[in-house]
């Protein structure tokens, strides 16, 4: 199937030539065959007149936890350890993998309405969240958070579900949906736990994220009691090595901590709307960035952001260290749309996505630009970063499947889905 898109204008993410204007694109099934400002020679299967719209890579959003999409707006305005312990702890409790199915559905909506294309996410009842994800024609690289002390490791009931969930992904993620794993966090797991989990995760090639340094109250006690930072602590156990590392939040972590993790060729999921609604800080993004860390952006669970939309994500990041470093120009637009695209596809271990290009997977999204708070337009780019949203998304298209167009939804029954949530209690 070829289809071609004319009269558009085009976000590469190409850094010698990042914009294009009255472009031509044409998908030829998963990938993109053709970009440039000449009319391609050939016959489609489709034509869409782009004119007005903008196209770009679609967002990749690297750490979520969809099923949360369940608690939106449950417990508000908290302390954050009276948020996890009284309130979202309970909840998780009283969760089944019915109802995780139902909020995993509504989760996959969300994000692909407002133009995520893959995203990273750490739950459990990864058989129902699997299936749901295969089905919707997304990308994502899904792991189950293993916690506890190790102890028979093998037969430990998150390890089996782990294993599952690879056989799974082997099977019918079509390289789309590829399997990770996940250490919860250190104060969540003994060190038995954290290096067999490492070792499991060399031994199948597996990406391993980690919640890092989210408090305060974490990092500090994880000095405490090993004389170590976490990341420090990470590295002294062999969990860095050969695991591709994708650290969430690191809110905390110290430039010996930014050293090391440049050292593995880790990777770092900047959350900031989370961190700031939970109080738990700000992550020191421009010093990561400076050293040469490989910084992408997550949401983290609807449950501490509300939404999942990366427009607003990608805004916040580009103003909140202009504001904390005292200096408009520490991060522009350019930037910013690089790490919510990009730099999550390096993370994810993707070749040749993330980019508008010949050979590169039609992972792509159209915005509306015929918005009234995107008239009028200096900048295509500027606009994308800081004037936006989600809902100005009109297409979203992965491995060149349209999954989403002019608010239809392809691979989701979104009224089922609403209905679904709206019963659980």
């Amino acid at each position: 199937m070829n289809i071609l898109f004319k009269n558009v204008r085009v976000i590469t993410m190409d850094d010698e030539m990042p914009y294009l204007e009255n472009a031509y694109v044409v998908v030829s099934d998963k990938k993109i065959s053709y970009v440039g400002t000449t009319m391609p020679e050939g016959e489609f299967s489709r034509i869409i007149d782009a004119s007005g719209k903008v196209m770009m890579p679609g967002f990749v959003n690297t750490h979520t936890h969809i099923p949360m999409t369940l608690f939106r707006g449950l417990s508000d305005d908290c302390e954050l350890s009276d948020w996890l312990f009284n309130h979202i702890f309970p909840a998780e409790d009283k969760l089944t993998g019915e109802k995780v199915l139902a909020g995993t559905k509504l989760a996959l909506a969300e994000m692909i309405a407002s133009g995520t294309t893959s995203f990273s996410d750490s739950y459990f009842f990864t058989d129902e969240i699997a299936e749901a994800t295969v089905q919707s024609g997304i990308c994502a690289n899904l792991s189950r958070s293993i916690v506890g002390n190790g102890e028979d490791f093998e037969n430990m009931p998150s390890v089996s579900e782990m294993k599952r969930l690879l056989e799974y992904v082997k099977e019918n993620g079509d390289g789309r949906v590829i399997a990770d794993i996940s250490i919860h966090a250190e104060y969540t797991t003994e060190s038995l736990c954290r290096i067999k989990t490492a070792e499991y995760a060399k031994k199948n090639n597996l990406i391993l994220q980690i919640h890092t340094s989210e408090t305060e109250a974490e990092h500090k006690n994880c000095i405490e009691k090993y004389g170590k930072t976490p990341v420090e602590l990470f590295a002294s156990e062999g969990l860095l090595e050969g695991t591709h590392p994708l650290l969430a939040h690191c809110c905390y972590i110290t430039e010996n901590d930014m050293e090391i993790l440049k050292s593995y060729d880790g990777h770092i999921a900047h959350c900031p709307m989370s961190n700031l609604k939970l109080a738990s800080g700000v992550a020191p993004v421009p010093e990561m960035m400076r050293r040469g860390v490989n910084v992408t952006l997550g949401t983290d669970g609807v449950a501490s952001n509300n939404n999942t939309d990366m427009f607003e994500e990608m805004k916040l990041f580009a103003v909140l260290h202009k504001g904390i470093e005292k200096k408009a120009t520490v991060t522009d637009a350019y930037v910013a749309l690089k790490i919510a695209t990009a730099n999550g596809n390096l993370a994810q271990g993707r070749k040749n996505c993330g980019k508008i290009a010949e050979g590169y997977f039609a992972n792509l999204i159209l915005v509306d630009f015929e918005r009234p708070h995107l008239v009028p337009c200096h900048n295509v780019i500027s606009n994308i970063v800081y004037a936006a949203k989600g809902s100005d998304v009109v297409m979203t298209m992965v491995h060149g499947r349209v999954l989403y167009e002019n608010n239809e939804f392809k691979t989701i029954d979104i009224e089922k889905a609403m209905y679904n949530v709206k019963g659980i209690k």
